[in-house]
């Protein structure tokens, strides 16, 4: 999985990098096609504002939080992936079993 990091506004520390790529390595368990994610943090007045854009060979998946700690941000944002990949997967684990039953039935 290819990770784009872009900071506007200011320099993001190691530290914030290595812990966001841990966070974005976890969703590889939730969809292994995951082709790529670009992380943009950014301010918007006080809060610290984090957006991921996550690209599967169908669908493009882009969610924004903000918070006023850039980790809680972060922790918010991979929920929120993590809860609609989740989602994805049921859907297609549906669909193909749908798809089983006629073959069978017909």
């Amino acid at each position: 999985m290819n990770i784009a990091i872009t900071t506007r506004g200011y320099k993001a520390p190691a530290r914030l990098k290595n812990y966001l790529q841990d966070k974005l390595k976890r969703l590889d368990r939730f969809a292994n096609r995951i082709m790529g994610v670009e992380a943009i943090l950014s301010y918007e007045k006080k809060d610290q504002v984090v957006e991921f854009k996550l690209k599967t060979p169908h669908k493009m998946i882009i969610v924004k939080e903000k918070s006023e700690d850039v980790f809680k941000s972060i922790d918010l944002a991979i929920d929120n992936l993590e809860r609609q990949l989740a989602k994805i997967k049921e859907k297609i684990k549906e669909h193909d079993k749908v798809k089983m039953v006629e073959n069978l039935v017909s």
